[in-house]
């Protein structure tokens, strides 16, 4: 049997190559750094708005990078499947976006790295199995583990860690897992459950078409 190497991740390893990329750049260019961070304001120009989606290629350490990129090595693969590639790329820049635009008006230090989509990552894994009127046992205790802690570890300061953009991260993510299983109790759905995709309207056939089945 021969195996072969496969890109089976498109979104998820190109999101990884670019951070690691980005990493070697700041490190080995330190103005660079000024560009992939979120800014507690818009009056440092250009950087403020590059940096509401760049933040999340920007890492302050190898450790850091690595901390965050396990878990979206881990994580990111099966939600790429399950969702699609575009839609799950649409979600990680909208909730860079969102965690920039967060940062800008209600928080007075810097944001750099990709937690936020870790965060997201999670807590939008933990509503996967969610049904109509039903609430899975797993997605309260991942909330009340992941984000009660962050809570917590805002409120407490002084670690110089974003838990306000885990926080938002997580909240974002659940709001998509939502949406999704939203979707995917409607009718007729084809292809991938997602959030984001538009369901398509089947055309009626013509009078005297014949319709074709396989057997």
């Amino acid at each position: 049997m021969k195996l072969r190497i496969t890109y089976n991740a498109p979104v998820i390893l190109t999101f990884t190559i670019a951070a690691v990329a980005v990493f070697l750049l700041n490190s080995a260019v330190e103005s660079s750094k000024a560009w992939f961070m979120a800014y507690p304001t818009f009056s440092v120009g250009a950087k403020a708005y590059v940096g509401l989606f760049s933040h999340i290629l920007g890492h302050a350490s190898w450790q850091h990078l690595m901390g965050n990129f396990m878990l979206i090595l881990l994580i990111g693969p099966v939600l790429e499947e399950r969702h699609g590639s575009m839609s799950l790329l649409i979600m990680i820049a909208i909730t860079a976006l969102v965690t920039g635009l967060a940062t800008a008006f209600f928080s007075h230090n810097a944001l750099l790295g990709a937690s936020g989509q870790v965060f997201m990552m999670i807590l939008l894994a933990s509503t996967a199995n969610i049904r109509a009127g039903e609430i899975p046992l797993t997605f309260i205790a991942i909330a009340i583990v992941y984000l009660g802690g962050e809570v917590v570890s805002e409120v407490k300061g002084g670690d110089n860690v974003s838990h306000f953009g885990h926080l938002v991260g997580g909240s974002v993510g659940a709001i998509f897992g939502f949406l999704g299983a939203a979707r995917a109790k409607k009718p007729k759905a084809v292809g991938p459950v997602t959030p984001l995709a538009a369901l398509a309207t089947p055309k009626p056939a013509k009078p005297g078409a014949q319709t074709k089945k396989s057997g």
